[in-house]
């Protein structure tokens, strides 16, 4: 097409996609199943070479346009190199497979970030349906993992739950994370940390268990901990809820 120049990187392993992604612009709006729509869309492909997530972002306006074509990587892109650094960490994500990023009259324009399908049966959110008694055993996993995160040096900048994936194997718990195009590297102090808890689902009590374990994991002062992690908690719900119709973090069935 005219004025309209595609740049395809593929991880050296999953070349065999090379047919698939090469149509993918053409064919993501009218093919796959999605699983997610808002600002960006995901879309689930059943191909004969497996199973693939791919997740197209929204056109950017113009300023952004100029600013990912010239001083900052798309977020296709930061989604691809950071899932790879993440795996050198030992960190759970859906394996990288390639981005794609389509160039309008030399601004980028469309963006796809695909991954390898992670079937992982549970999410995060199911923390603000549950009282604490019934969850605490995913809620001291959960935090330890956290914990795991922030000591090597990795801060999800969305640590939400619809981001945070779960799977149950025997009696231990395995996370994923997703959106990992907005990531942090480098140290992770205890008020950072503390405030990357903010965003999460669940009733003070949970929170308040989640903060303790946490502080424990990497040495904190666990009051503190607990103190702050609530604190912040608070404040993003409050400035949430006004903005999302009352939204809550936690819900009783």
């Amino acid at each position: 097409m005219v004025g309209i120049d595609m740049n395809i990187v593929i991880h050296p392993q999953y070349q065999h996609f090379c047919s698939f992604l090469e149509s993918l612009p053409q064919t993501f709006g009218k093919e796959g199943e999605s699983i997610y729509k808002g600002r960006n869309e995901i879309k689930v492909f059943h191909t004969l070479e497996g199973d693939v997530a791919v997740k197209s972002f929204k056109v950017p306006a113009l300023f952004n346009r100029l600013i990912y074509t010239f001083f900052r990587s798309s977020k296709a892109k930061r989604s691809y190199e950071h899932s790879l650094l993440l795996k050198t960490k030992g960190i759970e994500v859906p394996t990288p497979v390639a981005y794609i990023e389509e160039k309008k009259y030399f601004l980028l324009a469309s963006s796809y970030y695909v991954s390898a399908y992670l079937g992982y049966p549970g999410m995060l959110r199911e923390l603000a349906y549950h009282p604490l008694e019934e969850v605490e055993d995913l809620v001291v996993a959960f935090a330890r993992f956290t914990a795991f995160l922030h000591e090597n040096e990795v801060l999800h900048i969305d640590y939400s739950p619809g981001n945070i994936l779960y799977k149950k194997a025997g009696a231990e718990y395995h996370f994923a994370i997703l959106d990992t195009n907005r990531m942090k590297f480098g140290a992770v102090d205890w008020k950072t940390g503390c405030n990357n808890l903010r965003r999460l689902w669940g009733s003070q009590e949970t929170i308040a268990r989640i903060a303790r374990e946490y502080a424990r994991a990497r040495g904190f002062d666990e009051q503190r901990t607990e103190v702050l992690t609530l604190e912040k908690h608070t404040q993003f719900w409050k400035r949430y809820s006004g903005k999302h119709k009352g939204e809550k973090p936690y819900k009783k069935e």
